[in-house]
């Protein structure tokens, strides 16, 4: 059996959730991810790793309507016997649904984040130009559309409890395989050493540091923790302007995109690992994925509790108020100034990501519901 993954743009961080469902999927049957790719190569964290990926590049027809005649290839590449499209958006659902209508075969659809509500961060005004623009294949208008038909697939599998609520399905958290990422399997003062490293505390976001992660507030409140506190920032882009801004201040290091399995050689370096999310529409259904890297890798976590965090983290870390800043560092240096709490609180995530979010757990559930699908669509 093969089963062909769906996602949306293969040159972004919409990847990274796509990859997950490959290598949950692998031992039951052969994958692969496939999908358009809107920029010029594979998102960086995605190469060279166990997922194999079949890319169609977009070029010059990223909009309508020279985008309409990509659609025949790209429903082409999901040749799979099943089809697993990750996220209802037009070029990852969309292509599933005209796949499936060409040749019936079962087909999940996969939510791991609120998809309209992305669209609502800029108010009515906002949100109205994007309902307008329908050049975009992506956009709102397509993306509406796109969420109004997740019933016709056969099955659906969520991220978070907000999704769950919203949309229905079975939830399959952002898990992790926590044999592979055992913090005992990684040299902790090796990988200190290669990022330079010495007697400093080393507080740690790694991720796509957009807007609604709050990575403003964390550079401010690790500024006001301790002299020898440092931020390292792994996954945003020295070039950019942010980056710019951030990499400005003295307690701030930041480092570009890292490949996915190289991961917990970087986290295993962190004295604490922050996850500074603010509440807005983008955040309300998220579950970070590097909040389950934390947990594997048994870091100690300072978190906002937004989403479904709060019971993600039950007993396992520490919660602060979205965009307070003070919690935030005040936090941060209570645990940076007493290790062996924070210690005992980063085993206490690893046994909780062990027998909750953990890979072994998720295709608990994932490989009965795959199998009665197909079972159901041979009958």
């Amino acid at each position: 059996m093969k089963i062909s993954i769906l996602a949306f743009d293969l040159s972004n961080n919409a990847t990274g959730r796509a990859d997950l469902l490959a290598r949950l999927l692998a031992p039951l049957a052969d994958v692969e991810v496939v999908g358009p790719r809107f920029g010029e190569s594979l998102w960086r964290p995605a190469r060279g790793g166990a997922v194999v990926h079949r890319a169609l590049a977009v070029n010059g027809a990223r909009r309508y309507p020279r985008f309409a005649g990509r659609w025949a290839a790209l429903a082409a590449q999901a040749d799979g016997d099943v089809l697993y499209a990750s996220k209802p958006r037009a070029t990852s659902y969309g292509v599933a649904l005209l796949a499936r209508r060409r040749r019936p075969r079962p087909l999940l659809l996969d939510i791991d984040d609120w998809e309209v509500g992305f669209f609502r961060r800029a108010g009515g005004w906002g949100t109205l130009g994007r309902a307008l623009n329908v050049g975009n294949p992506n956009g709102l208008p397509w993306t509406w559309l796109m969420e109004r038909r997740i019933r016709r697939a056969d099955a659906v599998t969520v991220a978070s409890r907000f999704l769950e609520r919203r949309f229905g399905g079975t939830l399959i958290p952002h898990v992790r395989d926590t044999d592979a990422w055992d913090p005992g399997r990684y040299d902790r003062a090796a990988a200190r050493a290669a990022l330079g490293i010495g007697a400093e505390r080393v507080v740690m976001f790694l991720g796509t540091p957009r807007g609604h992660k709050g990575v403003d507030d964390l550079v401010e409140a690790v500024g006001a923790t301790a002299p020898d506190v440092r931020l390292l920032l792994i996954g945003a882009d020295p070039g950019g302007e942010a980056g710019r801004r951030w990499a400005a201040r003295p307690w701030v290091r930041l480092v570009g995109e890292i490949p996915f399995d190289d991961v917990p050689r970087y986290l295993i370096a962190a004295d604490a690992v922050a996850i500074p999310q603010r509440a807005t529409t983008d955040t309300v259904g998220q579950v970070p994925a590097k909040l389950f890297d934390a947990m594997a890798l048994a870091r100690p976590i300072v978190s906002t509790a937004v989403s479904m965090i709060p019971e993600i983290l039950d007993g396992c870390g520490v919660l602060v108020p979205p965009g307070d800043v003070v919690a935030l560092g005040a936090s941060l240096k209570r645990l940076l100034d007493d290790p062996d709490t924070a210690a005992e609180m980063g085993r206490r995530a690893r046994e909780r990501c062990r027998a909750h979010y953990s890979f072994a757990a998720a295709r608990a559930v994932l490989f009965p519901l795959v199998e009665r699908i197909v079972a159901g669509r041979r009958r």
